[in-house]
């Protein structure tokens, strides 16, 4: 079912990076909206996924409306930046990443604006779409000019849950910023044919704002992971203590313990300390925390077992549950880990395509002298698991099954 050509498609929309997680939902949006959008992406393999109409990673509901827009002729592909020249929007879904000492690297935002200057215009609306350090949207805008470009620079955060985009690109406020009047009354038009509502702010706010949210959330879930530790340092079952405090009590919102990770949280968590002359000492804190839980439980195993003559097996690889995406999960963390203690180390999920290592389900249960719960995927629910030790401290399967790591003996136990 491929799309049109591209040097036969007249864009209103150019989506950079438009094949990845960010873009292509996005894409497929605003083409249901009618615009007519052109996705430029150099990962040729998924732009043949997605002409044919497939997704090249887990979006719910987003293949039927890919089919739908193909089929309607508003949807094409490129890998020519040329084509982008002359189309009135152009949404950047390219970031600013963390490098190895955990300051934000602006390389690929800039050499993005380096391979797009020759083909833009001083008429064309640029809109920054992934979290940026804050200041970027201004130094974006000003490195255009000093090369002779006068383009509109707007920055317009996504908010998305991953898995989630076609539902809540339409139900969700859009943040928009603009670096100009005239580019945040363009970026506000834009989003208003996907968004209920738009909340105006300046591009720092919005800088800011996209960097709170993140780092809010990691620090929501290094809450509960601490809490749990220090039940499991008491010898008490988190999860009763947990239960206890939220039962008709309204103000106790707080999330399971499990392995926080992704591609955004910790980054942005990392970028947002940076700004703040590494004075954030609240998300330095909740790193530590979070990223300690797979230790955690190596630890707790090893002290109560010889790992090195037995199999241990890992249950999702994934970075949360029910996604395909694997950047930057712990489940590896904890799988390096393990490598280094147990006899052997076998991992399992049902979503993650390209890593090699992974074997069917079936094996690794029925190998495994214990079994760890990296990902809870919907689909492990009703597992069968008897005997053996299996570890789960998401609390996902029944109390009869799982163990928690209450005490030493307690797992010795199990």
């Amino acid at each position: 079912m491929p799309g049109p050509a591209a040097t036969e498609f007249s864009a209103d929309i150019c989506v950079v990076g438009g094949a990845g997680h960010v873009g292509l939902p996005l894409s497929i949006a605003f083409a249901s909206k009618g615009r007519r959008v052109l996705i430029y992406d150099f990962n040729q393999k998924a732009l043949e996924q997605v002409s044919r109409g497939e997704m090249p990673f887990m979006e719910k509901g987003a293949e039927p409306v890919l089919r739908q827009v193909l089929d309607q002729k508003r949807l094409a592909c490129t890998t020519d930046a040329s084509d982008l020249r002359g189309i009135p929007v152009i949404i950047v879904t390219i970031g600013t990443p963390v490098d190895e000492f955990l300051n934000p690297s602006l390389k690929a935002i800039r050499r993005c604006a380096d391979q797009l200057l020759p083909f833009l215009s001083d008429d064309q609306l640029i809109v920054l779409r992934s979290t940026v350090y804050p200041g970027v949207t201004a130094s974006i805008a000003s490195y255009l000019v000093s090369k002779g470009c006068h383009a509109k620079v707007a920055f317009c955060p996504e908010r998305i849950v991953q898995g989630f985009a076609m539902e809540e690109l339409q139900t969700l406020p859009q943040l928009v910023s603009g670096v100009t009047p005239e580019a945040e009354e363009e970026a506000a038009a834009l989003f208003d044919l996907l968004a209920p509502e738009v909340v105006r702010l300046s591009p720092v706010e919005a800088e800011l704002a996209k960097l709170f949210s993140n780092a809010y959330r990691y620090i929501q879930f290094a809450v509960a992971n601490q809490f749990y530790l220090i039940s499991n340092s008491a010898g008490v079952d988190y999860y009763r203590v947990l239960n206890g405090m939220k039962q008709n009590y309204p103000r106790a919102d707080m999330p399971k313990a499990g392995f926080a990770a992704g591609p955004c949280l910790f980054k942005d968590t990392m970028q947002l300390s940076a700004f703040y002359r590494n004075q954030f000492s609240l998300g330095h804190s909740a790193m530590l925390v979070n990223e300690s839980m797979p230790q955690f439980v190596v630890d707790k195993l090893d002290a109560s077992y010889k790992l090195a003559d037995m199999t241990v097996g890992v249950l999702g690889m994934a970075f949360k549950a029910n996604i395909d995406d694997p950047r930057s999960s712990l489940s590896y963390k904890l799988k390096k880990l393990l490598a280094m203690k147990a006899g052997r180390v076998l991992t399992t999920d049902p979503y993650v395509k390209d890593d090699p290592e992974i074997v069917p389900l079936e094996e690794v249960v029925a190998q495994s002298d214990i079994l760890i719960l990296g990902a809870p995927h919907a689909v492990y629910k009703d597992l069968e698991l008897s005997g053996g030790i299996v570890i789960d401290i998401w609390n996902f399967w029944p109390p009869d099954l799982s163990r928690e790591f209450a005490s030493p003996t307690q797992v010795a136990a199990a």
